[in-house]
């Protein structure tokens, strides 16, 4: 769900699409967003790897 409110998909779709009655559950619980951790990863591996030329 992080992935779909992170592209601007409204907290009341998510709830609807995960079959929540409102977005109380669904912002505690589903609504984090991904983009830092993934970000830190890719660099991590870059890293590790090094960057392809």
């Amino acid at each position: 769900m992080s992935l779909l409110s992170d592209a601007g998909v409204s907290i009341e779709e998510i709830a609807r699409l995960v079959g929540h009655r409102g977005t109380v559950v669904t912002e505690a619980v589903y609504r984090k967003q991904l983009r830092p951790v993934i970000t830190e990863g890719a660099e991590a591996m870059d890293r590790i790897f090094g960057q392809k030329p």
